[in-house]
């Protein structure tokens, strides 16, 4: 696949999907809104997806409590730009790519805060739990300019429960239980939230002729927000989960297993000074921990907790906005091993300009970031965006981001390299959205560059920054609201490259889809996912080829009362077996067969 062949194919979806509009005079309002929604994750402020000249999915409310995801990779796999994998089902090691980029190049932000391990810098994506979720916004593309560090593919955004009240009791295969409840109450300008969800299974069998491997979470939030009318709003929030997950070692008699705890908690506010100027602040703290056991001895500690001073001012000029801020953040470790540096801390500068002159948006972002382990970054962002009519808009942006080392690429006793530089990366994007009254289509073409790729070396047996990596890709997305259907499509086509060895960067699937289809008669609701992973290579040099598979999930619900309703979710219908990862030891890590869960919720949203 070339670049040059996705943007033929590109352009021809440029070309043929604009014929296919419809009129847009008997557009609904709720129902645009649902098509349209509006996302703060691209641009740090209020905007809708089409008008961020960005390319953005949104997982709202309604697909989560239709869908019923078990964890995170059920929610995500597929998305437009998103491929996923992991050493199993059920809280086992998982990876989240955007557009090619590893794990640790995609942003996880909970409610604001940022979420990694300090450690090991990607995300804990399998402890995330998707019951305790409202919304979550997906921005494909490189966020450096507004976030700093590791937002090189995209940022993915977690907003925990604050509306309604719920209460959800579920059972099923591989004796899994799920309870969950909350509710959250407003009185005058204050509003509290509390939730929380207990999640419990027998797991399943991770390689052949090996013992299922369990895992439980327990989760919770509790908000409290008050809002001053017009002037402004303060509140605090925090959000917890923690539980056990076994996992393989080397043999199959290797019983192993991790005690986890995810953390996030803050303070938040903001205030009008002016009718023209808003300021947003933000303290928090994030914590990652987690500590193995072999065989019921300790066998490691990883403690992560990051601390950030956030402060933002926002300027309203007319129909332009102008961002201007700055953020400190500090990540320290604890860990039983002897690292030679337990503590790192960066400061940053950036702003922004979003500028509108009726057809034409014109958008642009600089930042800096200073940190004590690698010295200066600076990245930025420009795009621009032509209205060509009321339901077309051209997009094209140009963006840089960096991924800063882990204190594991730095530090860790016997294999850090303290010399690393970060990688840094450029990306180009042209893409066109159509909106219409019942349905919308996306359509993108990228190319990124990457350099100094952090990887390991087996000839010194640590780190280096030795190798280049491009990312040519292609996406359409698509979604319908229309009487009572419920549709989205997603398409992806990318090259992953390691240039200098000309191989496909490892445990990377170059085709990926999905179609989300449910359907309301009445009472009842009927739905179906059907999704797709070509193949991927599990090593650097495409020796291991892991074969590419579909797989098919089936929804019903009934809402037999105001606000009552049952549901039965089945997965992987088909019994489909596959495998996204291989061990080290040459043994494929298995995935769920066929499960199925009945549940029966509550829920005022």
């Amino acid at each position: 696949m070339t670049f040059r062949f996705l943007a033929a194919g590109a352009a021809a979806t440029f070309s043929l999907l604009p014929l296919a509009a419809v009129s847009d005079s008997s557009a609904d309002g709720e129902q645009y809104a649902m098509l349209d929604p509006v996302v703060v994750t691209p641009t740090l402020t209020s905007q809708t997806a089409e008008a961020t000249l960005s390319s953005v999915t949104v997982v709202d409310e309604v697909t989560l409590r239709e869908q019923q995801p078990v964890d995170m990779a059920d929610l995500l796999r597929g998305q437009p730009g998103i491929d996923t994998t992991g050493n199993g089902s059920f809280g086992k090691n998982a990876s989240v790519f955007i557009r090619g980029t590893s794990s640790d190049s995609t942003l996880l932000l909970v409610d604001g805060v940022r979420l990694r391990s300090a450690t090991a810098g990607s995300p804990a994506w399998q402890y995330l739990p998707p019951q305790m979720m409202q919304r979550v916004e997906i921005v494909r593309g490189p966020r450096g300019s507004l976030y700093g560090a590791d937002a090189v593919g995209g940022v993915v955004q977690v907003f925990t429960r604050d509306e309604g009240t719920w209460l959800n009791a579920a059972g099923g295969t591989f004796n899994t239980w799920n309870l969950g409840a909350g509710s959250s109450l407003t009185h005058g300008g204050t509003t509290a939230t509390v939730g929380a969800n207990y999640f419990d299974t027998d797991g399943t069998v991770l390689r052949e002729d090996s013992e299922d491997r369990g895992y439980d979470n327990t989760s919770g939030i509790v908000k409290i927000r008050h809002q001053f009318g017009d002037a402004g709003s303060v509140g605090v929030f925090g959000f917890r989960a923690e539980g056990n997950s076994e996992y393989e070692g080397g043999a199959p008699e290797d019983l192993r297993d991790t005690d986890f705890m995810l953390e996030v908690a803050g303070l938040k506010g903001d205030v009008w000074v002016s009718e023209n100027w808003q300021v947003k602040a933000l303290l928090s703290q994030a914590k990652d921990e987690s500590e193995d056991f072999a065989e019921g001895l300790s066998n490691g500690i990883f403690d992560t907790r990051t601390r950030t001073a956030n402060l933002q001012n926002t300027f309203l000029l007319g129909d332009h906005q102008f961002i201007v801020g700055g953020e400190y953040q500090g990540d320290e470790i604890t860990s039983d091993n002897e690292y030679d540096e337990t503590r790192r801390d960066n400061k940053a500068a950036f702003g922004q300009a979003l500028l509108n002159f009726g057809p034409l948006d014109l958008q642009g972002s600089l930042r800096h970031d200073d940190n004590d382990a690698f010295g200066s970054k600076v990245t930025g962002a420009a795009a621009v965006g032509y209205k060509l009519d009321r339901q077309h808009r051209v997009r094209a942006s140009y963006g840089t981001a960096f991924k800063a080392p882990t204190f594991n690429d730095l530090y860790y006793p016997g294999f850090g390299n303290a010399e690393l530089k970060p990688e840094s990366s450029e990306t180009g994007e042209v893409g066109m959205r159509g909106q219409y009254s019942v349905w919308y289509w996306d359509a993108a073409l990228y190319r990124s560059n990457i350099d100094d790729l952090i990887s390991y070396d087996p000839v010194v047996m640590a780190p280096g920054n030795v190798e280049k990596a491009t990312v040519e890709g292609a996406e359409l997305a698509m979604g319908l609201e229309w009487q009572q259907w419920r549709a989205r499509l997603a398409f992806s086509a990318l090259k992953p490259e390691d240039e200098e060895n000309e191989t496909i960067i490892a445990r990377r699937a170059q085709r990926m889809g999905r179609l989300d289809v449910d359907r309301q008669i009445g009472e009842f609701s009927l739905g179906g996912t059907a999704s797709f992973q070509g193949h991927r290579y599990n090593d650097a040099a495409n020796t291991q080829r892991l074969s590419g598979f579909g797989l098919l999930d089936l929804r019903a619900g009934w809402q037999f009362a105001k606000n009552w309703t049952g549901r039965v979710v089945v997965e992987n219908v088909l019994d489909k077996e596959y495998t996204t990862a291989r061990n080290f030891s040459g043994w494929d890590y298995l995935n769920a067969e066929r499960s199925v869960m009945v549940s029966v919720s509550y829920d005022t949203l």
